[in-house]
């Protein structure tokens, strides 16, 4: 009996969203062409920065990769989250809800990664310019980039194929927007504080990532202000401040969300703070990075232009 009642919850019910009737549709078209624009604006970055030759260097490579992983981050949870605001079965089965778990999350830890190797790039281009091409090569860069997406899709497997492995016999309502550790862990029928030693290693590994970033920064700063020409402390400040803003933007979400322990919030701030981590710092991502960079307005146009000749001709 006991076995029954551990193997009974096969699927999720995420009972946060909805019903159609009561507003669903209102939730469903703005999540809707925020999604689309998440998708196509990052895509245009990713094909900008590749096939635009003026954009081969290490800090345009990080922003295309960085802007990859936006694109598949967002479809974890989004397409999902637009099913459920016009779906009578909101529902997720276990496994799927484990997957969404690992690659939400995996994705996300590989972007905090690449981000971090972002402010190192742009450490060594303004505090040591002159060695700058030897340091960042083109090998040292494909280094970090893969050996941040191994380590960002490795670092959570040891947890979910623990949580796996836990008997969950129910009640199997989700509250939340999306399956995350927390709210899943808490349905589990077994205690779960050993969790709390893995929060406490993936918390470190994001003040780790954010102490270096903070320090790269202050130290860029700090060489800035002391460039005697206006025209190039200004041309500097402007290349580090698009990826400033996306710093802020996705770790003060994930510090929010993640680092408060045992904090306990309103349930309608915790999908506010869900909802910013998953959909909004993803939106304002293209952005930041097309609209305040005059080489990548110049690289997308290019795209554009290209595409409406190939049209014509084509007709």
């Amino acid at each position: 009996m006991d076995q029954e009642n551990q193997t009974m919850v096969t699927e999720f019910y995420f009972s946060d969203f909805p019903q159609y009737e009561d507003g669903g549709l209102f939730f469903f078209i703005p999540l809707f062409f925020i999604y689309v624009f998440i998708i196509v604006g990052n895509s245009m970055i990713f094909f900008a920065v590749r096939l635009d030759t003026r954009l081969h260097n290490p800090m345009y490579n990080f922003i295309s990769i960085f802007s990859f992983l936006e694109v598949w981050y967002t479809t974890v949870t989004i397409p999902k989250m637009l099913s459920n605001l016009v779906s009578e079965q909101k529902t997720i089965s276990f496994m799927g809800c484990l997957l969404q778990m690992y690659f939400f999350h995996s994705l996300g830890i590989t972007e905090a990664l690449i981000l971090t190797v972002m402010a190192i790039d742009r450490y060594v281009a303004i505090c040591n310019p002159l060695r700058y091409t030897i340091i960042m090569s083109p090998r040292l860069c494909i280094q970090l980039s893969t050996g941040s997406c191994i380590f960002g899709f490795l670092m959570l497997l040891p947890e979910i194929v623990w949580i796996s492995t836990l008997p969950f016999c129910g009640p199997n309502q989700i509250h939340q927007l999306f399956c995350d550790f927390e709210p899943v862990l808490s349905l589990a029928c077994t205690d779960t504080s050993i969790i709390l030693v893995e929060d406490v290693i993936h918390a470190i590994s994001i003040l780790t990532s954010v102490a270096i970033i903070a320090l790269s920064y202050i130290r860029i700063i700090a060489v800035i202000l002391k460039i005697p020409s206006g025209e190039s402390r200004q041309k500097a400040f402007s290349t580090c401040a698009a990826h400033l803003t996306v710093f802020l933007l996705f770790f003060g979400s994930v510090a929010f969300m993640y680092l408060c322990f045992s904090v306990t919030f309103p349930p309608l701030l915790d999908k506010v703070t869900a909802l910013m981590f998953a959909v909004l710092a993803p939106l304002f991502n293209p952005i930041i990075y097309s609209l305040r960079n005059r080489e990548m307005k110049s690289a997308i146009k290019k795209i554009l232009c290209s595409q409406k000749i190939f049209n014509v001709s084509e007709r």
